[in-house]
């Protein structure tokens, strides 16, 4: 009896190890702190930006000075005069924000330059952890930096460096969360 007790107790442990699911996560943003085309990319993103924000701030002062210059012929001018003229004014107001918004809303140029310069980098990213949950015959891989909620993950399943290693970009103790 002890031996078929012994048995179906081994059993079940031998089981629940093979059924136990590997999880692990990385961190994109760690990541892309150590690649140097990451560095690049942000570099053209925030001069595409600091040209934007000029031409936000151009568009403005032309608004500025439209009101400036209103203001002080206003009393030389006819009604009709004053009417178009704060027409024109309030059409450059709205054609102003019309570009901020199609700058930095949700689907503007920033969010599209963006899109379109940290795909390449992503695809990388992704490639390289489908390699590593292969390697390390993962099932699931979670992204610390993304809008997962983590409240405590502890450093060794931490598979950030791996990514790296597989990206050709540093070694397993790159990472200071690392237990050495």
């Amino acid at each position: 009896m002890r031996k078929i007790v012994f048995g179906l107790i081994f059993a079940v442990l031998v089981a629940s190890d093979v059924l136990a699911q590997k999880f692990g996560y990385i961190d994109t943003d760690y990541i892309l702190s150590k690649m140097p085309d990451a560095q690049k990319v942000q570099g053209e993103l925030d001069a595409a930006s600091t040209k934007w924000e000029k031409e936000i701030k151009d568009r403005q002062m032309e608004i500025d000075k439209m009101e400036q210059d209103y203001r002080a012929e206003e009393v030389l001018l006819t009604d009709a005069m004053r009417q178009e003229r704060k027409q024109s004014i309030e059409n450059k107001r709205k054609e102003a924000m019309d570009y901020n918004k199609k700058v930095y809303g949700p689907e503007g140029l920033l969010y599209l330059k963006k899109k379109e310069l940290m795909t390449p980098l992503r695809d990388k990213i992704f490639e390289a952890v489908n390699k590593v949950v292969k390697t390390r015959k993962l099932e699931f891989m979670f992204d610390k930096a993304a809008d997962l909620i983590m409240i405590y993950a502890d450093p060794r399943h931490d598979y950030s460096d791996y990514v790296l290693e597989e990206l050709g970009l540093g070694d397993k103790d790159d990472n200071p969360n690392k237990k050495k």
